[in-house]
């Protein structure tokens, strides 16, 4: 993977209406391994903020998120 790959990842993880079925539709990576991803690439209070974050949240997981979230781009979003 590069360094694009994975920080793409993890700016897609940290996104609240990504869910990680798109990460691995994308990129191959389940939930597991992006878990796993975020504890190697961020600091520990970085991590733990973020898992705290995600937990539960039903917009990470497409069968608990409701049909009317839909994804929307910033236009910031994809800085080239």
């Amino acid at each position: 993977m590069t360094e694009e790959q994975r920080s793409r990842i993890i700016e897609m993880a940290w996104e609240d209406r990504t869910p990680f079925e798109a990460i691995e539709r994308l990129y191959g990576l389940a939930e597991k391994e992006v878990i796993k991803l975020m504890r190697k690439e961020l600091k520990t209070s970085s991590f733990k903020l973020w898992r705290t974050r995600v937990s539960g949240r039903k917009t990470k997981h497409l069968a608990l998120r409701s049909p009317n979230v839909t994804r929307a781009y910033c236009p910031t979003q994809y800085k080239r």
